[in-house]
């Protein structure tokens, strides 16, 4: 149980936590003597303090071991409720010394597929060092690993969104490491922000289109086929300038010029290469959606039903490409509603409990007790 002062503490919004919290039960906990606290010079911060013990390093107990639990279990769980005591007691004893071997070990851990555990030793390092690039590109790379390899649409969702953040705060720490551009403009291109993509990749280019000589800094690792990889990102940023349009035309909806998004994103429906996106269909269904009510107050003729059939004929192309996608069978849900169809509001609300219940043993499957 937290205390009144624990809760004082400052809250951190943890995305992943409920997937890496589970890995605690690898460790006992209890209270270190007053003799050893004042060995350790720890007596002020850790008395009355349960600290973590691995349960397969029970013996030969060091201060090394005991700063190592204590990072792991904060990268469990970043809101641990004596985290800044553990925080207090590695700065004190070893300072940032502690960080290259977490990273060595969860480098070790995400090449043996570990994922999940390579994410909970690397959270512990930037639990130290908050600043520290090496740190924040290890972590945005193994949340990176984790949803390529994991299941599940939230679970994807949540390390997606952890690793893009981790890449984006690098490149603010770092703006001359192009580590950080480089996988930070693959993760925006891969949630469809064509237009933060290509910018991003634009800067990658600018810090990795050099000379070899002039690459001092860059990891050897990411250096093999270095020019390979400059072409392929600016091929990238050619093939972005067709798909940096239709983003904008998106943005013309959502700044809810509805009928100017219509005119601009339909053309791209006839184009081989966009035609299949289903963010294409799902931003033409809710800018329909919006003009449809514009139509009706301002014009004669017509049923409300014709107003709303482009929406949801586009919302349901959503749903061909992506079945599961809750928000559109919201939309469709509210027109429905709108139009007075009781029978598909109710088809596609039944639709919405099963999704949001198969969601929820998935991620009652992702969470085992570990063991």
């Amino acid at each position: 149980m937290r205390n009144n002062q624990d809760m004082s503490k400052e809250v951190i919004n943890d995305r992943i936590g409920e997937y890496l919290i589970p890995y605690i039960d690898e460790y006992v906990f209890d209270e270190l003597s007053d003799s050893y606290l004042e060995r350790a010079g720890a007596k002020d911060v850790l008395s009355g303090i349960p600290v973590p013990i691995k349960k397969t390093e029970l013996t030969d107990l060091t201060n090394v071991k005991i700063a190592r639990s204590m990072a792991m279990v904060i990268g469990c769980d970043v809101n641990f409720p004596h985290r800044d005591e553990y925080i207090e007691y590695i700065n004190r004893t070893f300072g940032e010394d502690i960080v290259p071997p977490l990273l060595n070990e969860g480098v070790e851990l995400a090449m043996g597929g570990e994922f999940e555990r390579a994410c909970i030793s690397f959270r512990g390092a930037l639990m130290i060092s908050k600043i520290n690039p090496d740190v924040l590109y290890c972590y945005g790379r193994a949340c990176k690993d984790a949803y390529e390899n994991g299941e599940g649409e939230e679970y994807v969702g949540r390390f997606k969104a952890e690793s893009l953040e981790a890449f984006e705060r690098m490149t603010l720490i770092a703006p001359n490491d192009e580590r950080g551009f480089y996988f930070l403009g693959y993760a925006y291109l891969n949630l469809g922000l064509y237009m933060k993509a290509k910018l991003t990749f634009e800067e990658y280019l600018k810090l990795a289109d050099v000379e070899p000589d002039e690459t001092a800094g860059i990891p050897q690792e990411f250096l093999e086929d270095h020019h390979e990889v400059i072409k392929e990102v600016k091929e990238w940023v050619s093939k972005l300038e067709g798909p940096v349009e239709v983003e904008q035309a998106y943005n013309l909806v959502l700044s809810g010029k509805y009928y100017q998004g219509i005119e601009a994103l339909t053309p791209f429906t006839e184009d081989k290469r966009y035609k299949d996106w289903w963010p294409l269909y799902f931003y033409l269904g809710i800018a329909h959606k919006n003009y449809a009510e514009e139509l009706l107050e301002n014009y004669s003729g017509g049923t409300r039903e014709e107003a709303y059939e482009p929406a949801i004929t586009n919302l349901k192309k959503v749903l061909k490409f992506s079945p599961s996608d809750i928000n559109t069978m919201e939309e469709l849900v509210e027109i429905y509603q709108i139009i007075g169809d009781k029978e598909n509001e109710e088809k596609y609300s039944n639709k919405i409990k099963v999704v949001k219940k198969n969601l929820e043993e998935e991620r009652a499957e992702r969470n085992p007790d570990v063991s």
